[in-house]
Order: C-alpha cells, then structure tokens, then sequence
C-alpha cells in the first residue's frame, strides 16, 4: 500500500501540484483524556497552509458525526474559521465514518475524481490506496506528523485498517450513505 501511493504523497507544499478541492480527513479534536489531539492541529494547519499558498480553492471537510456531542466536520470548519479561512470554500461531509466512505463520497456524492487529501503521512497511505484502486486521480499532502510515541493506539489502529481497507475495495465492497448530494460551491 505504501509503495503503491509514494509517489503521490507530497512532504513539500513547493512540490506539491495544485487542485481545485481537498479531501481533509477527519479526526477529534480532542484525546480521551481531555488534550488537544496534535493530529487534529496539525492537519488543520497543513489545510490553511495549503489554502493560503494557492495550492487548493474548496475544501471537503469529511468525518464522523455520530451524536450531537461529537462532530468532526464541524470542529474543522471551526479551526478552520479561526485560522482565517473563509465559510463559503467549505462543504461538510458529515458521512465520513471512515476513511474508505470519505474518499468514496468523494467521487459519488461531490463528484470529485482529481483531489487533493490532507492527513497525515500514514493516512494518506491507505486513502490514496482507495483512490487509486476506485480509479480516482488523488494527490496527498503529508500534514506534520506527532511526535514518536505521541499515540500507539493510533499507530495499532492502522496496522489493522490497511488490510481492512484492501478488503473493502477488493472483496467487502462496503454499501455507502449517499443521501447527502449537495455541490460544492463554487465562485
């Protein structure tokens, strides 16, 4: 999975190519214990960064919103509000409960094929496979990493989520949410 999408994960805003739209992968603002989640921060910042240099014009905030204490989309247009971002480049995808719905969505509810994913470096691993396997043109943008040891729950979650994701686009072939059909706004 990770030499499959190498090419197309980009550690350099210099480097990376420009797209209209960004795929920005959802995560909690918060750890359990209360604390700022630094993968949160640090994917928030990578987005503004790459929206002030031109690199991408829309954005697709995709994550869970599974109650109504808990909503990942709405926490990153709220970062992303306060990082100076405007409103109206931001469309909330409310129905990203994973990785492999939020690149689907993509594609079959924004009718994106060539887009731009920001999450970090072992994320976009697996979402640029997704893309790649579903026939979609996705670049990534590596956003800052944590520190080593920062989260081995999430490091673990990983190991398990890229044979699952394979599953999921070769054999398991997940039904999606497609209820929401809205356009991205466009000036």
């Amino acid at each position: 999975m990770v030499y499959k999408t190498r090419d197309l994960n980009y550690f350099s805003i210099d480097d990376l190519p420009s797209n209209d739209v960004a795929l920005v992968l959802g995560t909690s603002k918060y750890t359990e214990a209360g604390k700022q989640n630094l993968f949160f921060k640090f994917r928030m910042e990578a987005t503004a960064r790459l929206f002030n240099e031109g690199k991408i014009k829309y954005l697709i905030l995709s994550g869970n919103n599974d109650s109504e204490y808990y909503n990942e989309p709405l926490d990153m247009k709220r970062a992303l509000l306060n990082l100076g971002i405007p409103e109206d480049v931001m469309t909330l995808d409310y129905s990203g409960y994973r990785t492999f719905d939020s690149v689907m969505r993509c594609r079959e509810v924004f009718n994106q094929e060539n887009f731009t994913i920001i999450s970090q470096n072992f994320h976009n691993a697996r979402a640029l496979y997704i893309a790649q396997q579903e026939g979609m043109h996705a670049i990534a943008f590596a956003a800052q990493d944590v520190p080593g040891g920062y989260s081995w729950r999430t490091l673990l979650r990983e190991y398990f989520a890229r044979p699952k994701a394979v599953l999921d686009v070769h054999i398991l072939r997940p039904s999606l949410d497609l209820t929401t059909n809205i356009e991205i706004k466009r000036k």
